[in-house]
């Protein structure tokens, strides 16, 4: 019992010093790429850089120790990160308190999710998400999130439009005017010294090399240079002017804001009260300050974007003041600080007496010291019933991402996986880190394959990771300040070019062409819908069930024949004549309510094609369920045929479809002489009665009758093929 609920205790058996020796290497060489890669997926979900720190802390730990698989890596991952960020963005502002306490809560709520589908042994109903809607979602994902990342590389700021793809060509139409140079040079270096590590030493952690290095340059270039000024500093009328029309808009919208809420409260009370009128005036109203905030909001836009274009010289006075001219506009004869600056402006206020510029690039900052406060975040109605449906998408992409590593991983160490058991330790992770301040998690491939090459033996090799997380928060956060975002930018995207798989929408359509077609679909609606990239997973998961559906109503009913192997096959696919006197007809799939109609539907159409037809023989080896419907359209068709004159049978009718012909006294109805075992059996017995006296050189059920070849018949054969 204490190793079901503790299964780590597994591990102790004959563990000896050379397994921990192993799991602290391993451990420590996989937090090595960890620390760095968690800060960039932080970014990424839109927290601040360390919050990927705190979700590097609990959750590698607690999923190893709680897992079933002794070697998968659980932490921040690529896509996890983008559906957090998309999630949440609708919310509230990206970075502010509101946002990272969402993000706390929507982890929280994806724990709940994972654990009680392990405690409740549902782990199978991830199969909603079939591999070719996750294959077309990851592979769009992949795009977005590098795309997400261009703004920071060039070092640019925009605001975020509805659709993901008019945000990229604002950051383009930005970094073709306002690239920051050393910005680009460090993330492009970062790029070349991950990629030539990873081809020259694949040992070597390219990661930390890349961060380290740039780190270290960042520093000593002071590649951050940040000022602030008051409005008199800005000898640019235009600018001041614009900086005052936003602060004018902002403070509109936030009155107009509280202005909602009340109104909000008064359509409420209308709804309680059941008064007609004042429901509809209250929405009315409502509407209304929606509208005026729209507008308002896409003035800020504007104002933000003019701010944003303005350049300015920085030109040092007597008193070590700044003042701050247009570029082009310096007064001559002075000389200017060698630096370009702009304005920072966010979705605050741009405070007149402390105007924020900055002449340099951006780095992470301060990183607070410490390990995070613990305790629970808080949550309300409405905000968990938002959530909850992205907390379920998350948590069944989570652990499909979790457990399709640790299978593969699994194939190659012989270990024996619980998915269940994964399924409890993804949601204690989840859940657990939240109270440690992180954001939702998931196993990763790049960090488990680090782990499995490093010799982690057990789990315990990501307790050491953790540890080592928790050594970097309590001693070294300030080896991180001068860590530039555009690095962490390159991190990412060199992350996310392993989740590029072309060859799986190939492979899709080779399987099924309506996979195929269907994973493509994903794959084109993800990227028109992001940043909703629920959109794109849900239409990928309808499509697939209405697919099931329609394959499930009109299952494959084939007439059969001799083929030159000697089996019976159908004589649509491989081109056969069928036999005039003896339809055999198999019907591939369970007989239910959903499909009993379309059986009906293929036996009427056999018995009107063939004028010469005495006997049908319903092969039974592919009705593997029968339900009510299925048994009275089965009686009705018995009945229907011998009406008309003709005889039916049954072969290969398995055990518990019997029991159900048995219970409804069907097989009596039938003729315990018509119901065969096999095919054989029943052509044996019914060939030589229904040929009596009909002249028929080669029957195609005892001889290789084909068709003659046509071009038509090839396409319908490959087709049915």
């Amino acid at each position: 019992m204490l190793k079901k609920l503790f299964p780590f205790l597994k591990w102790l058996e004959g563990y000896t010093f050379s397994r921990l020796q192993a799991d602290l290497i391993a451990g420590l060489t996989v937090a090595l790429v960890l620390i760095p890669q968690s800060m960039a997926y932080a970014q990424l979900a839109g927290l601040p850089p360390y919050y990927g720190l705190y979700a590097a802390f609990l959750p590698p730990m607690i999923a190893a120790l709680f897992g079933s698989s002794r070697q998968l890596a659980t932490g921040p991952v690529a896509v996890v990160s983008l559906m957090t960020f998309a999630s949440l963005a609708p919310l509230a502002t990206t970075g502010s308190e509101r946002f990272i306490a969402y993000a706390i809560v929507l982890a929280m709520m994806v724990g709940v999710v994972q654990l009680a589908l392990g405690l409740l042994r549902l782990g199978l109903v991830v199969n909603f998400l079939s591999h070719p809607v996750v294959n077309g979602f990851t592979n769009a994902a992949a795009i977005i999130i590098a795309t997400s990342q261009l703004s920071k590389l060039f070092g640019v700021h925009v605001d975020t439009a509805e659709h993901h793809y008019e945000t990229i060509i604002w950051v383009i139409q930005a970094a073709v005017r306002f690239t920051h140079w050393p910005t680009f040079i460090l993330g492009a270096m970062a790029f070349a010294i991950m990629y030539i590590l990873k081809r020259v030493a694949p040992r070597v952690p390219n990661v930390l090399v890349a961060v380290a290095l740039t780190t270290l340059i960042s520093w000593a270039v002071g590649y951050q240079h940040n000022a602030e000024a008051k409005a008199g500093a800005i000898q640019s009328p235009k600018a001041l002017e614009l900086v005052d029309s936003f602060n004018v808009t902002l403070a509109e919208i936030s009155r107009l804001g509280e202005e909602r809420t009340e109104v909000t409260r008064r359509l409420e009370a209308a709804k309680a009260s059941g008064n007609p009128i004042a429901i509809l005036n209250a929405k009315h109203d409502a509407d209304i300050v929606s509208l005026k905030i729209e507008d308002l909001k896409e003035k800020a836009h504007v104002y933000r974007e003019e701010l944003r274009k303005f350049t300015l010289k920085g030109v040092p006075q007597a008193d070590g003041t700044m003042l701050f001219y247009p570029v082009g506009k310096t007064p001559t004869g002075l000389a200017d600080d060698g630096y370009t600056w702009r304005i920072r402006v966010g979705n605050n206020p741009v405070k007149a007496e402390s105007i924020r510029l900055t002449g340099g690039g951006d780095v992470v900052g301060v990183v607070p010291k410490g390990l995070p406060a613990f305790s629970f975040p808080k949550m309300d109605g409405s905000m968990i019933l938002h959530l909850l449906p992205y907390a379920a998408i998350i948590s069944f992409l989570g652990f499909m991402e979790a457990i399709s590593i640790a299978k593969a991983m699994a194939a190659k160490t012989g270990q024996r996986l619980d998915p269940n058991q994964e399924l409890i330790g993804q949601g204690l992770a989840n859940l657990l880190g939240a109270m440690g301040k992180s954001y939702p998690t998931s196993g990763s491939f790049s960090r488990s394959a680090v782990n499995l090459q490093a010799g982690a033996v057990t789990g315990f090799s990501s307790a050491f990771t953790s540890l080592a997380v928790v050594i970097m928060l309590l001693f070294l956060t300030p080896l991180l300040y001068h860590l530039p975002q555009s690095v962490l930018a390159a991190v990412i995207m060199m992350a996310v070019i392993g989740l590029l798989n072309i060859s799986g929408f190939v492979h899709a359509w080779k399987a099924q062409r309506a996979d195929g077609i269907i994973s493509i679909i994903a794959f084109v609606c993800t990227l028109v819908f992001a940043p909703h990239l629920d959109k794109g997973i849900m239409v990928g998961v309808v499509l697939s069930l209405l697919v099931f559906l329609y394959k499930v109503m009109r299952p494959k009913v084939a007439t059969l024949a001799r083929h030159e192997d000697r089996a019976l096959r159908c004589t649509v696919t491989h081109g056969l004549k069928e036999c005039e006197r003896i339809a055999l007809v198999r019907f591939d799939a369970p007989l239910f309510f959903a499909n009993a109609s379309f059986l009906e539907d293929q036996i009427t159409e056999r018995m009107q094609a063939k004028k010469g037809l005495k006997h049908i023989v319903i092969v039974a080896n592919g009705i593997n369920d029968i339900d009510a419907s299925g048994e009275e359209t089965l009686s009705l068709l018995v009945d229907r045929i011998r009406s008309a004159g003709l005889d039916v049978s049954l072969s290969g009718v398995n055990e518990s479809v019997m029991k159900v012909l048995k219970r409804t006294h069907l097989d009596v109805k039938i003729g315990e002489d018509h119901i065969f075992p096999t095919m054989e059996r029943a052509i044996e017995i019914i060939h030589p009665d229904t040929h009596r006296d009909f002249e028929e050189t080669e029957c195609p059920l005892q001889t290789v009758c084909y068709l003659p070849e046509t071009p038509l018949r090839k396409e319908v054969g490959h087709v049915s093929h």
